[in-house]
């Protein structure tokens, strides 16, 4: 945008005869004036705090949405209710697991740095995390067939749009 209003400056004052350099010149000056009197700000070793939401807390929103979504009828609210007991449980392992990692964070971040994992424990660290997952996964499986049996045939449309879109991230969107 800055460039545009230079530009846009520049071709006022050639057409009215002004003289645009000064101007131009004044312009570009005093941001870099500014931005060489400020001292640059001091490294921190500390992490930016961010908070991202834990699944707990939008477990429910995202469980409402499925049944109004996927249309539940009576007759179906218990298959639902065990699907949704199962996806709010490992959404309470997974609050869980986040609040450690946060703290060992920073715990870690007020210790002495630690040497980056090597090549054998990013991989055993990686064969859990999937070990963990395909047990997620079949939880959900288990909860979710007798649920999807129980389906009209527009039920498992919208129900194989929504796991479709889900893109295999927990939690992200649709049965997860």
């Amino acid at each position: 945008m800055r460039k545009a209003i230079v530009s846009g400056l520049i071709l006022a004052g050639l057409a009215g005869g002004l003289a645009a350099p000064s101007l131009v010149s004044a312009q570009t000056a005093a941001p870099d004036a500014a931005a060489q009197a400020q001292p640059p700000a001091a490294p921190t070793s500390q992490r930016p705090q961010r908070h991202h939401a834990l699944p707990g807390e939008r477990i429910d929103a995202r469980l409402a949405y499925l049944k109004t979504a996927l249309k539940i009828t009576p007759a179906q609210e218990k298959q639902w209710s065990a699907l949704a007991a199962v996806l709010r449980r490992q959404a309470q392992d997974m609050d869980a697991k986040m609040q450690q990692r946060r703290e060992a964070r920073q715990n870690q971040d007020q210790a002495q740095p630690q040497a980056p994992a090597g090549a054998i424990e990013r991989l055993e660290q990686r064969q859990q995390f999937l070990a963990d997952a395909a047990k997620r996964t079949g939880a959900i499986v288990a909860a979710a067939k007798p649920l999807y049996a129980a389906f009209s045939p527009e039920q498992k449309q919208t129900a194989d749009e929504l796991l479709a879109h889900g893109g295999g991230h927990h939690f992200r969107h649709g049965w997860r």
